[in-house]
């Protein structure tokens, strides 16, 4: 019969990514985060409960000074997305998500999904056909009922 193995603590989840030659440092902007880098991309990581011992505060996307850029899909094009600037994604800056993304989740022991393993993921989508339908639309007309005093 299989035994269950003991889930790993958060600290040594850490030290697993830092062996892997993931760089792991504090992260000022998240309480109690670490920020996780590797190939130019970075995620935040956070201690979760006893059932995930690792919690993705901030997903990954590119590192930009010090700031996980986030990816924005418009549709036609892919964009790194940071608080200073946004900028169009190039075939290295998603392949370096990707390659980080899947690494992290092997190293943490993160579910791998399907549809994500196929390529990048963006975490933002605005395409420019539905830009503005998200204002309220106009209360539907109502012939069976009388307008007016009739």
């Amino acid at each position: 019969m299989a035994r269950k193995l003991p889930k790993p603590t958060f600290d040594q989840i850490l030290n697993t990514l830092r062996r892997h030659a993931f760089e792991v440092t504090p992260y000022a902007g998240v309480p109690g985060g670490m920020l996780v880098s590797k190939h130019g991309a970075a995620a935040v990581l956070t201690a979760g409960d006893k059932e995930t011992p690792v919690a993705v505060t901030v997903h990954p996307g590119v590192l930009v000074r010090g700031e996980v850029a986030r990816l924005l899909d418009r549709g036609y094009q892919k964009f790194i997305k940071s608080s200073q600037f946004e900028l169009p994604a190039t075939a290295a800056q998603l392949h370096a998500i990707h390659a980080f993304s899947e690494e992290l989740k092997l190293c943490t022991g993160g579910e791998s999904l399907y549809n994500q393993s196929l390529g990048t993921t963006s975490d933002l989508y605005q395409y420019d056909r539905l830009k503005g339908r998200e204002e309220a639309a106009a209360p539907a007309v109502r012939p069976w009922e009388l307008a007016g005093g009739h």
